[in-house]
């Protein structure tokens, strides 16, 4: 593996798990535990949507020429990297217009994560784990197909999908608690957007 493609690989898995750390931040602040049961949970759906999209890209790069890969794969996560950006103000104009019943369920869980605490226990069970990790997955499935389609390694993008999901997850919950740094969660779709745009741009050279 060169070291292009290792830079890829990390980057991709940071790209599709920033969401995590507002996320984990908002877990902290308001004193919502993951255990690590929950949080291993949520990694593996994070690792097995980044397999499966790029299973999938692996299979579409197998019948076209590889620059048409490379360039289906740029604009695909560039694509993406723009939605992401745009998400924090089109949700604002929604929300404002329309109020929250009309938000997608997986948008509003991530703007209001403490949702996924359907039970009010202050902590994620096993069972919520799983609509959280599924919401937080849906950057994962385009880094994977760009990841299959480009013909990055699918099994360690997936790995490093997953250990971004889990560490980031853990740290910035405790890192919530300790500092009470609510206003990360915008910070980090930005940071998220504009990291898997410049993924795409590097790909193109």
């Amino acid at each position: 593996m060169n070291s292009y493609n290792l830079w890829a690989i990390i980057a991709i898995g940071l790209a599709s798990n920033l969401d995590n750390a507002g996320v984990g931040i908002a877990y902290g602040v308001r004193k919502i535990r993951i255990p690590w049961y929950s949080n291993l949970a949520i990694s593996i759906i994070s690792l097995l949507a980044t397999l499966t999209s790029g299973l999938f890209g692996t299979w579409i790069s197998s019948y076209i020429d590889p620059w048409i890969g490379q360039f289906i794969g740029t604009v695909v996560i560039i694509g993406v990297g723009i939605w992401v950006l745009l998400q924090p103000i089109t949700e604002k104009k929604k929300s404002q217009k329309d109020g929250d019943s009309d938000t997608n369920a997986f948008t509003r869980l991530l703007r209001n994560p403490e949702e996924a605490d359907k039970d009010s226990s202050k902590s994620i069970s096993l069972t919520e784990s799983i609509l959280l990790g599924t919401a937080l997955a849906m950057n994962a499935l385009a880094g994977g197909f760009n990841a299959g389609i480009t013909q990055l390694d699918i099994w360690y993008t997936s790995l490093s999908v997953g250990i971004f999901s889990f560490l980031l997850l853990l740290l910035c919950a405790g890192f919530g608690e300790k500092y009470a740094a609510e206003k990360f969660g915008n910070t980090a779709t930005v940071i998220s957007g504009l990291l898997l745009i410049v993924i795409g741009i590097n790909q193109m050279f």
